[in-house]
């Protein structure tokens, strides 16, 4: 009986024994870790390079893209519109028939004027045929004016006589005057005829509306069976046809800028790229066009550039991002811009010493294209500055290089300690104690997901 107390008591004597160690232990490695003169823990931090590149110096924008061409197709001439040759949307080429008008009325007004034209002719003919007759009878009135002229001086006619051939000759040169005005009236209503007739075909011709231009078609505005109507205030609209290839983006860059885009404009032509709104790929194009004023609403200048569009990937009124390059700095100091911070003094870096401790550098930052940052001074190629942990540091704090994006053995990012704890404390006691505490490190391994963070069950 004694024997199987003791049995059932040693058991509860070992579980009392390890509840009394288990906080004593902790307690030990808290004193060991607190003892004076210990050394700081190395700050986990991420390094890049600054690198020596060519960097483009550019501008950013948004911009919307525009037609290059833009044309409201109108009817010249009034009717019923008995055919049209196109579906809305489709592409279509310079001269492409568009629409036709009921051309009878037209036809019959050219033969009309034709007609009319015809006739002013054989009138014409007939004045210059009597013109002619009259020219002849003159020459011979002529004639016998200056017979009878010498008969009266040598009196052998009477002067009555001879007075008679002078008033014929008289009338034949009045006759002659007059067919000269019929020949010219004849031929001005011929003239007149004749650019009747000129009208008449245009307006036989309008009938056939084709495309001024390339481009695409838009919604179609009157069908077939309508009336349509020409000239003033109520002709109809019957299309818009916009030339997409090329095509126009337009955006507006702050006033400041304008005097570094002239000056290398001057020097060649600007490159532009667009990449537009939903898709990655970028259109090339270069600027054609400054605007001759700035804005004083918004202090900014209108710029254009023109893209050939191949693929047809900008449309009109589409926006687009737009990164106009005013040139290349061949030499440029590029660091990442999260490693530039700024404070009281100004912008500034930490960089890693070779014996691993942390300098602040101030350095003057040229400027920021998106990810990079161009610095003017204040650093070298090569050196190696920190992107990743700059809170924790400062002037001469011992840095634990990693490498940015890595995962460390507990699946926490880069830059942690062992098993994820930040700032590269341990995480103790390979796991924690039992039951799933953190171990005597910051957060220790059972949150990292490290064995042994919780306790057998």
């Amino acid at each position: 009986m004694r024997t199987a107390r003791r049995r059932a008591w040693k058991p509860g004597v070992a579980a009392l024994a390890c509840a009394l160690a288990l906080p004593l232990a902790g307690c030990s490695r808290k004193a060991d870790s607190a003892k004076p003169g210990a050394a700081p823990p190395a700050v986990p931090v991420a390094v890049a390079p600054a690198e020596q590149k060519p960097m483009p110096v550019q501008v950013q924008a948004i911009g919307s893209a525009e037609a290059n061409q833009v044309v409201s197709v109108k009817a010249q001439v009034g009717g019923e519109l008995v055919k049209v040759h196109f579906k809305e949307g489709q592409d279509v080429k310079k001269g492409d028939p568009l629409f036709s008008i009921d051309r009878r009325p037209f036809q019959a007004a050219l033969e009309q004027t034709q007609a009319t034209l015809a006739q002013h002719q054989a009138a014409m003919r007939q004045a210059e045929a009597n013109l002619s007759r009259d020219q002849a009878q003159l020459e011979n009135a002529k004639v016998e004016e200056e017979r009878y002229r010498r008969l009266v001086a040598g009196g052998f006619v009477a002067r009555e006589q001879y007075d008679q051939f002078l008033t014929g000759l008289k009338t034949a040169q009045a006759t002659i005057e007059a067919d000269h005005a019929a020949v010219a009236t004849a031929r001005a209503l011929i003239q007149a005829d004749e650019a009747m007739v000129q009208t008449a075909r245009l307006n036989l011709a309008y009938t056939e509306i084709k495309s001024p231009i390339d481009g695409r078609t838009g919604s179609l505005m009157l069908h077939e069976g309508n009336v349509v109507r020409s000239g003033g205030t109520t002709d109809s609209t019957l299309l818009v046809i916009n030339q997409v290839q090329p095509i126009y983006v337009s955006f507006t860059v702050p006033q400041q800028q304008l005097p570094e885009i002239k000056k290398y404009m001057q020097a060649g032509t600007l490159s532009v790229e667009a990449v537009p709104t939903g898709e990655q790929k970028a259109e090339r194009g270069v600027v054609t066009f400054v605007d001759n004023a700035i804005d004083p609403a918004t202090g900014t200048v209108r710029l254009k550039a023109t893209f050939p569009n191949a693929e047809k990937r900008l449309w009109p009124g589409q926006f687009a991002n737009v990164t106009l390059t005013l040139t290349v700095d061949p030499e440029a100091i590029v660091v990442p811009s999260q490693a530039v911070q700024t404070g009281p003094q100004g912008q500034y870096v930490f960089v890693v010493k070779p014996d691993a401790t942390a300098e602040t550098r101030r350095v003057v930052v040229k400027r920021t294209q998106g990810s990079d940052t161009v610095i003017a001074s204040g650093l070298k190629p090569g050196e190696p500055v920190v992107v990743d942990g700059q809170p924790r540091l400062q002037q001469g704090t011992k840095v634990d290089v990693r490498t940015p994006g890595a995962r460390t053995p507990g699946g926490a990012p880069g830059g942690g300690g062992p098993g994820g704890a930040p700032g590269g404390a341990p995480r103790g006691a390979q796991g924690g104690a039992p039951g799933g505490a953190p171990g005597g490190g910051v957060q220790g391994g059972a949150a990292a997901g490290a064995p042994g963070g919780a306790s057998p069950k």
